[in-house]
């Protein structure tokens, strides 16, 4: 009986986290690196200034970007790209 729950219990586990990461690519698809636009503190990551997130050291560092949705980037006076 201990046999069935844990298998129950397994299987249960594997069916939620392949839904979870089935719904991540989709979210992915509609965001877009935007470069120069992140607060210091605030940025998602950056390219070759440092080892990454909420580590920019002042606002808007060219090669600090964020997330944002796709095509906004520019209208928030960033670049958009995938440095």
């Amino acid at each position: 009986m201990k046999q069935n729950k844990a298998l129950i219990a397994s299987a249960l586990g594997a069916v939620i986290a392949m839904g979870a990461l089935s719904a991540a690519p989709a979210a992915a698809a509609d965001k877009e690196k935007c470069y120069g636009i992140a607060q210091a503190g605030k940025n998602d990551c950056a390219s070759g200034t440092h080892s990454c997130a909420g580590q920019a050291k002042v606002d808007k560092d060219p090669a600090d970007w964020k997330y944002v949705a796709k095509g906004s980037c520019e209208k928030m006076g960033g670049k958009p790209g995938s440095k």
